[in-house]
């Protein structure tokens, strides 16, 4: 099958030719958003949880409480910055830095808009730094390289949890990341290009959220997984590892990781409303209006700002109603459920593909055959197969009795696993046929 890619070429001319301090602004320009947006994405996080939980969230330190965020990065700035003895200095200091640079960097192939004049100039230059074709393939392998500040901070810390954090970020990352970049392969083969501006230029007339729904189903749950956030954040389970990988970090450290953490989120979100959402492009029925009015200049900005934001909304309202899971569950899931759902979904789409540029083939005949193929799937895979109440749930099956436990079968007492009645008798029963010298003793 021979992809046509039609806009590619066209996209890609207008990269590559502004001046310097043209590239200079736009690079500013996009750190400066990222910050702001973590500042605000802080607060709001706050503010939302806050809702939920019926209090009232930060509202002191400026108006509706916006500069707490910035309230905190400073004291965050003047508290002791802390190195463990035990720790590996070098990598110590270097890991929040591998982390947090990565995160802006993948921004730099996000579109924000089409060509615009910039203002004062006669100057029209793209509203993104840059693109190249692969630049999905960039923000991915970029987004791979943020991971290792993780596990190299957990393990230069000297410490068992942060050590445990850092190994859970690391499995995690491989896990994810795979079914990230098979629900990506879809879009690919429909916008026929790994382009950025030629991915969105493919959504002028339908986003492919529609026809590729189930691949933007498996990207959310995985750029979740990807990015640490609840119900996804095992490697900063505070119940079992303290905090995870930066239980030894303090001060401005911490306060990086920290700050990769809420960027990453915003750069998954991004990358979603660039594939999945038409990127800069109104949203319906806004649309209807026509592009010559609302997708041209500085508007289409906006429309991309929002359509992150809802995404941002996601993460936060699912940290503030899911529990985490537990890691065999988080495992098992991505494993079992994710990869194959994506393979299959690829399969599937290709061969529709397939059919609608070659033709040859009778589409209705390859959709039900299809279909079948894909119901058979959910059967082998979802549906049946053995007993997975223990392993999904942590207990066994109802109908297997409960062996009697003796205490002092050994000869020495040993707590009792469960507070039953079956458990603690036979304590009690020995107690009461031992003499009140050894019960003494």
């Amino acid at each position: 099958m021979t992809l046509q890619v039609p806009l590619a070429a066209e996209n890609l001319s207008a990269f590559g030719n502004d001046a310097w301090w043209v590239i200079a602004i736009k690079a500013v320009l996009i750190f400066a958003i990222l910050v702001l947006l973590t500042l605000f994405n802080i607060w709001f996080e706050r503010r939302v949880v806050a809702r939920m939980q019926h209090r009232i969230g930060p509202n002191v330190n400026g108006p509706f409480g916006l500069l707490q965020s910035l309230a905190d990065g400073v004291k965050l700035a003047l508290k002791e910055d802390i190195i463990p003895t035990a720790a590996d200095k070098v990598v110590f200091i270097l890991a929040p830095v591998m982390s947090t640079v990565p995160a802006f960097l993948a921004f730099a192939v996000i579109p924000f808009g089409p060509e615009v004049t910039i203002p004062f100039t006669h100057i029209r230059t793209p509203l993104q730094l840059t693109d190249m074709p692969v630049s999905v393939l960039f923000v991915l392998a970029i987004s791979s390289i943020g991971i290792y500040g993780i596990v190299l901070g957990g393990w230069s810390s000297g410490s068992t949890y942060s050590l445990l954090g850092g190994l859970r970020s690391s499995a995690q990352m491989i896990s994810y990341e795979v079914a990230m970049g098979l629900a990506l392969v879809a879009v690919f083969l429909f916008a026929g290009s790994l382009s950025t501006s030629a991915i969105v230029e493919a959504q002028s007339r339908l986003w492919f959220v529609i026809p590729l729904f189930p691949s933007f189903v498996i990207y959310t749950i995985a750029m979740v997984g990807e990015t640490n956030r609840a119900p996804f954040d095992l490697p900063e389970a505070e119940g079992e590892l303290v905090g995870g990988f930066h239980t030894e970090y303090s001060s401005l450290k911490f306060a990086l990781f920290f700050l990769a953490e809420y960027v990453n989120m915003v750069t998954v979100s991004a990358l979603a409303t660039t594939l999945f959402l038409g990127g800069w492009r109104a949203p319906w029925p806004l649309s209807l209006i026509g592009d010559d009015v609302l997708n041209t200049g500085y508007w289409p900005f906006l429309w991309f700002v929002a359509k992150v934001m809802v995404f941002v909304f996601v993460f936060i309202w699912l940290r503030g109603t899911l529990p985490r899971l537990r890691y065999d569950q988080f495992m098992r899931f991505g494993w079992k459920y994710l990869i194959p759902a994506s393979l299959v979904w690829i399969v599937f789409v290709a061969a529709i593909r397939l059919v609608g540029l070659e033709g040859g083939l009778n589409r209705t005949t390859t959709l039900i055959a299809l279909v079948v193929i894909g119901v058979l799937f959910v059967l082998l895979f979802f549906v049946g197969g053995r007993d997975d109440t223990e392993e999904t749930t942590g207990q066994r099956p109802a109908e297997e009795e409960d062996e009697v436990f003796d205490a002092f079968a050994g000869g020495y007492p040993v707590p009792p696993t469960s507070s039953s009645e079956q458990t603690t008798r036979p304590r009690r029963e020995a107690l009461a046929t031992t003499p009140a010298d050894d019960r003494e003793a």
